[in-house]
């Protein structure tokens, strides 16, 4: 990668302009042409660099229950442990990382969901063979929206979050049938065309300037995050993440993780539950080159904070990470062939 191809990284990550034309107005924000920038986003695809382009929506505000879990599996079972649960369409991260708990993974239901969260983990528990699992959802979100400064790489610098719990509570949760229509078109990988939405248009049976349209009501009603690029971390010279989890008084909760989440390298910052087995409530996470790197923005938190009693959970084998499909049928064919394993 070359200096503009990390300009144009830095800039797709944050928005693509919702522009009949959004590539040529990237080019002209960096200097060329919108036909050099497709040719630079194909590179960077093949590489493995650039996983997707499109609409990143609030799996909650969409009516889907989710959550991180926790499991804990015996080192031989955790290869296969990880591919049973990787059998759910709404796992879109799995990754093993070293700790008691050695497999993390994210689970989204719709809702409409025959079983629910907690009896979906419940399966999953026990097709997968763990030892245990524990819910960890979110209960205050204060930072969500991955960005990685491919000029600078982690550092302690801080910004505004870009999505955070004002949004989520400011959003609209009637999601129509039209809506749906086109969450299911926006959510699909953008054709790297000058022209790209004038294609999905076409499938929608709609006009161009009224996917476009829709598609800025859905970002301005916080139905959709954004629209925008995500990348593979490791192609990306992001080699480490570490998700930090802090034991914070809960008196200091809310002022913690608004603390942390002005850091420009953590890309999701909440509050969860606690456990006997599991006392951290904050979770921070920080993309780096490096561990150290990643070692020099969580120390810095903790200098700023007073926060000393934490840990830094590195993934050591990534299992799955997509993105969740919403309003598609795979979700009710995996319930109807599990739900008579819940007791």
């Amino acid at each position: 990668m070359d200096a503009l191809d990390k300009e144009i990284l830095n800039l797709i990550q944050r928005n693509i302009p919702l522009e009949r034309e959004p590539f040529e107005e990237i080019g002209r924000a960096v200097g060329t042409t919108g036909d050099e920038v497709i040719r630079r986003i194909e590179a960077l695809k093949r590489g493995r660099v650039i996983r997707q382009i499109s609409a990143i929506f609030d799996t909650r505000v969409l009516g889907y229950e989710s959550s991180l879990v926790a499991a804990k599996f015996a080192p031989e079972k955790l290869h296969s442990g990880a591919r049973a649960i990787n059998s759910h369409p709404g796992v879109s991260h799995n990754y093993e990382r070293n700790n008691e708990f050695n497999l993390w993974y994210t689970v989204a239901v719709p809702p409409d969901s025959r079983l629910g969260l907690e009896r979906t983990v419940e399966v999953l528990r026990e097709i997968s063979g763990a030892e245990k699992m524990r819910i960890l959802p979110t209960l205050k979100l204060f930072k969500i929206g991955v960005t990685l400064d491919m000029k600078e790489g982690a550092t302690a610098r801080k910004e505004a979050p870009q999505y955070g719990e004002r949004d989520r509570s400011r959003a609209d949760r009637n999601i129509s049938e039209a809506d749906k229509a086109a969450i299911r078109v926006l959510q699909e990988d953008i054709p790297l065309t000058q022209r790209p939405f004038d294609l999905w248009a076409e499938q929608a049976g709609l006009e161009p300037g009224e996917l476009i349209g829709k598609a800025r009501e859905l970002q301005a009603r916080k139905i959709m995050r954004r629209f925008s690029a995500v990348l593979y971390h490791r192609k990306a010279g992001f080699r480490a993440n570490a998700m930090g989890v802090w034991k914070v008084p809960p008196e200091r909760t809310d002022e913690v993780g608004q603390m942390f989440a002005q850091y420009q390298a953590v890309s999701h910052c909440y509050e969860r539950p606690t456990y006997e087995d599991w006392p951290y409530s904050i979770f921070s996470m920080v993309h780096g080159r490096s561990e150290e790197e990643c070692e020099r923005v969580l120390s810095a938190m903790s200098e700023e904070s007073g926060i000393t009693e934490y840990d830094s959970l590195y993934s050591t084998r990534e299992y799955k990470k997509t993105r969740v499909r919403y309003f598609t049928p795979e979700m009710e064919a995996w319930e109807r062939l599990y739900s008579g394993r819940v007791r």
